[in-house]
């Protein structure tokens, strides 16, 4: 099996759906059930590969090659390092638990519902582990299909019009990347003599600065509208919004985290001289602190429950970016911790909306008020999550804002000062959601029999907030298996050992 890991991981989703299609949609409890165990299933397989990973060789690991269309240089070719690792346990955890909480919640098309996740489950993967850049184009432009068909059939009132900007605004930055992938296919055979779109022979390219910078603005887009940087984000209020509990979730904890990867696994290896060129990094860094104090400005006026969480990813997607383009060993590092952190507080955030929209059906804030009293359960939970995503000491939250403002300020002290804003915003946005929903009397009687957490809703949060609390109390693993392939990103961007902007963070320097 272990010749084919990663294969297994990729199709396992993928498999399950195919008997998902064999099951009458009549039989509603069987379909949920199965959803359930393909997913978990697509976790299980999952573990060996983390248990396996050694975080000290260099390069990839469980790679698989075999030639898909020889006459076009395309391959199935995949891989993972110990960026993409991690993004795959964030996917397999977060899918499974995303299917899990919608046992309750869905109650039409079952059968359809689970198997668009499952779909969604195939691509996600594929776009972490893909060394073929056409293979990974296939898989980045697959995700589309099943979350357009999540947020556009069982969304809310303005599904539609939130699923077909989703579509439209990715599937847009996606042809504008494929112009700069087909430009470094081109490029390589008029240097080399053949056509391939393997990603480490592209990396031998010796390209013009002037063409660097162009294939580098073609993916921008590409990679800027999927995370979203500011000014690309307008299609995120109204998807996370309109999607239903699950699929904001994902949405949310993983297919963000696209983009972030994008800029890191391509961007910065394959066009080490437009990244680093000075008026582009200062370019993005700008964008990407505008994007932090923004999204938390505008958090603090939603009067959406749902819609203040969502504007608060513009934010944290924001320190993301901006630990990348920070060009060192801190922020790169710092930035892959946070974008697993946000997948976990954002992903607990609204998991937290959807319990309560499920018990009354507004998330109007206004129409809360000290669920404390009615839901303490619930209230202790909310709790962790904000605290979470606001970065309190020993939880997940503060590991990677920290090591962002580290790697920030190593490379320009004004940049962490306005991002340093931005941590104070977000408190101040999330502490006051806590007070006006959780805190006080209970001032609407629709609230006063509302029934505290199940099991079901418990057995959901759990992991997410064991995993928020190891990874703020002992954070080591996470920046022993990132200091290899960062360190080797970072040698790359500045071309000799000699030019590392910064010396490997330790886990030790966080936690003291």
């Amino acid at each position: 099996m272990n010749d084919h890991l990663l294969s297994v991981i990729l199709f396992t989703p993928l498999a399950g759906l195919l008997v998902l299609m064999f099951i009458p949609g009549r039989q509603k409890t069987l379909v949920r059930l199965w959803a359930n165990i393909s997913a978990a299933a697509g976790l299980l397989v999952s573990i060996p590969m983390i248990v396996q990973f050694n975080r000290n060789a260099e390069g990839y690991q469980f790679m698989e090659r075999v030639d898909w269309i020889p006459s076009l240089g395309v391959q199935y070719l995949v891989g993972v390092d110990g960026i993409s690792v991690l993004m795959v346990m964030l996917t397999t955890i977060m899918g499974f638990l995303a299917i899990f909480s919608s046992w309750d919640s869905v109650k039409e098309r079952e059968k359809e519902y689970y198997a668009m996740f499952l779909l969604q489950q195939t691509g996600m993967i594929g776009v972490f582990i893909s060394l073929d850049f056409l293979l990974f184009y296939i898989f980045w432009e697959m995700v589309l299909v099943p979350m357009y068909f999540i947020i556009g059939v069982w969304g809310g009132p303005r599904k539609l019009y939130a699923a077909i900007k989703f579509f439209l605004y990715t599937l847009a930055g996606g042809v504008l990347m494929l112009l700069g992938i087909l430009a470094l296919y081109f490029q390589h055979n008029a240097q080399f003599g053949r056509y391939t779109f393997e990603i480490a022979e592209l990396m031998k390219l010796n390209l013009p600065l002037g063409l660097q910078q162009w294939v580098f603005w073609s993916f921008f887009l590409g990679f800027a509208i999927k995370v979203p940087m500011f000014p690309f984000h307008t299609w995120l209020p109204d998807a996370h919004t309109e999607a239903p509990t699950a699929g904001s979730v994902i949405l949310a904890a993983v297919l963000l985290k696209m983009g972030t990867y994008g800029f890191i696994r391509f961007s910065l290896p394959l066009l080490p001289g437009a990244s680093a060129d000075r008026t582009i990094v200062t370019v993005l860094a700008v964008l990407s602190i505008i994007g932090i104090l923004y999204g938390a400005l505008v958090s603090l006026m939603q009067q959406d429950w749902k819609k203040l969480v969502a504007y608060s990813s513009v934010s944290h997607l924001g320190f993301c970016t901006l630990g990348i383009f920070a060009l060192n060993q801190a922020g790169i590092t710092g930035s892959v911790i946070q974008q697993i952190n946000h997948g976990i507080s954002t992903g607990m955030l609204f998991l937290v909306v959807g319990v309560i929209y499920e018990r009354r059906h507004t998330r109007e804030i206004k129409e809360y008020g000290g669920l404390a009293h009615v839901m303490p359960n619930y209230a202790i939970v909310f709790a962790i999550a904000m605290l979470s995503s606001a970065g309190l000491p020993l939880l997940n939250g503060f590991v990677g804002e920290f090591t962002i403002l580290q790697g920030a300020f190593d490379a320009n002290k004004t940049w962490a000062a306005f991002a340093v804003l931005g941590v104070i915003f977000g408190a101040a946005y999330l502490l006051w959601l806590y007070q006006r929903t959780m805190l006080g009397e209970v001032t609407n009687e629709k609230n006063k029999g509302l029934p505290d957490l199940n099991w079901r809703e418990w057995a959901v949060f759990v992991p997410l907030i064991l995993w928020a609390v190891s990874i703020g109390v002992y954070p080591k693993p996470y920046f022993d298996i990132l200091e290899k392939p960062v360190a080797q990103i970072v040698r790359r961007v500045h071309q000799t050992p000699s030019a590392v902007a910064a010396v490997p963070v330790k886990a030790e320097a966080v936690t003291r």
